[in-house]
C-alpha cells in the first residue's frame, strides 16, 4: 500500500498566518438553482478538468482544496483512489457527508485530510496526479500551492489547475458597457460587484498570462484550455432562458468550441502540465 502522508522525521511546512474564517457557513457555496448557462460552463469546467487527470481506475489524486468534495466522489466513481485536501473542518465535515450519500460501495471511498494548499501534508512524488479547480483564487500564495502540487506528483504525473478567467470577453464586454453608460452617458455608477470584479474572498484576479507565468515555474505546460465564452455578459443568461433549449445549448456548444480555440477570451482557464523536477549536481 502507497503511503501518502508525510514522513515521521521529515521537516513540516508551517504556513503562514491566515486571516480568513475557515470554518463560516458555507451553504452559499453549493448552487440552489442556476440558469442554463450556468449549468453548462460548471458543468464543462468540471468535465474538462477531471478529464484532463487521467484518472483510470487505481490511479491516485489529490484534489486540492476539495471543498464539499464532489470531485473527489466523481472521480471516486470512476475507479481512481482519491485523496481530497481541504483546510476548512466545515468543508470536510460536508465532503464526509457527501460522500458517505454518494460514493459507490463497489468502490474506495475517498479519503479526507485536512492541509493548507501551500503546506501539503504528503511525501514528494506521492500522487499520480493533483488538481485544483476554482479555488486558486482564494489562496494567499498560490504560487507555493502550484509548486506544492508539482512536489507531491510524480514526474510523468498531471497536476491540472482551472481557475475564472477575469479578463476574459465577457469581462472586457461589461467593462466597456460599464464605462459607456458612467462616462459617456453620465447615469453614474452601478451598485454591487460587477462580474469582472473579484471577489472581497479572491486574492488573486487570474488571467492567462499570470496563471501560466506561475505554473511554468513548477511545470512543463502541456496544455492550456478555455471553457466557455460568453458567462456574465449583461443580459446573456435571460437571452439563453428564452431560447429554445437546443437552440441556446447549440450556441453555448459552439461558444465552447471557440474558447478551447482563443483561451483569452475564455470564462475559464484548464492548464495541464508536468512537475518539473531540478537535478542536483555535484562538482569533482
Amino acid at each position: 500500500m502507497m503511503r501518502v502522508y508525510r514522513a515521521p522525521g521529515q521537516a513540516a511546512r508551517v504556513p503562514a498566518m491566515r486571516v480568513v474564517d475557515l470554518d463560516r457557513d458555507m451553504s452559499d457555496v453549493i448552487p440552489t438553482g442556476m440558469s442554463p448557462d450556468s449549468e453548462f460552463l460548471f458543468a464543462r469546467m468540471t468535465e474538462v478538468t477531471l478529464h484532463a487527470t487521467c484518472a483510470d481506475s487505481g490511479r491516485l489524486v489529490l484534489d486540492v482544496a476539495s471543498g464539499v468534495g464532489q470531485d473527489s466522489v466523481a472521480l471516486a466513481r470512476e475507479g481512481a483512489r482519491v485523496v481530497g485536501a481541504e483546510p476548512s473542518a466545515r468543508m470536510t465535515a460536508m465532503a464526509q457527508a457527501f460522500g458517505t450519500e454518494n460514493s459507490d460501495p463497489h468502490v474506495p471511498a475517498p479519503a479526507w485530510v485536512r492541509g493548507w494548499s501551500d503546506a501539503l501534508p504528503f511525501d514528494d512524488d506521492a500522487f499520480d496526479a493533483s488538481f485544483c479547480k476554482g479555488a486558486m483564487d482564494h489562496f494567499d500564495d498560490p504560487e507555493a500551492a502550484v509548486a506544492e502540487m508539482a512536489r507531491v506528483t510524480r514526474r510523468d504525473g498531471r497536476v491540472v489547475l482551472a481557475i475564472a478567467n477575469f479578463d476574459s470577453l465577457a469581462c472586457r464586454a461589461t467593462r466597456a458597457i460599464d464605462a459607456l453608460r458612467e462616462e459617456g452617458l453620465g447615469w453614474g455608477p452601478l451598485r454591487g460587484r460587477r462580474g469582472y470584479d473579484a471577489p472581497s474572498d479572491h486574492f488573486t484576479r487570474y488571467e492567462v498570462d499570470l496563471i501560466r507565468e506561475q505554473a511554468a515555474r513548477h511545470l512543463e505546460i502541456e496544455m492550456l484550455q478555455g471553457v466557455s465564452i460568453g458567462w456574465g455578459l449583461p443580459g446573456w443568461a435571460t437571452l439563453v432562458c428564452h431560447l429554445p433549449r437546443s437552440l441556446s445549448f447549440a450556441m453555448l456548444r459552439g461558444l465552447d468550441f471557440l474558447a478551447r480555440l482563443y483561451p483569452t477570451l475564455a470564462d475559464v482557464i484548464v492548464l495541464v502540465g508536468r512537475p518539473r523536477r531540478v537535478c542536483a549536481t555535484t562538482s569533482l
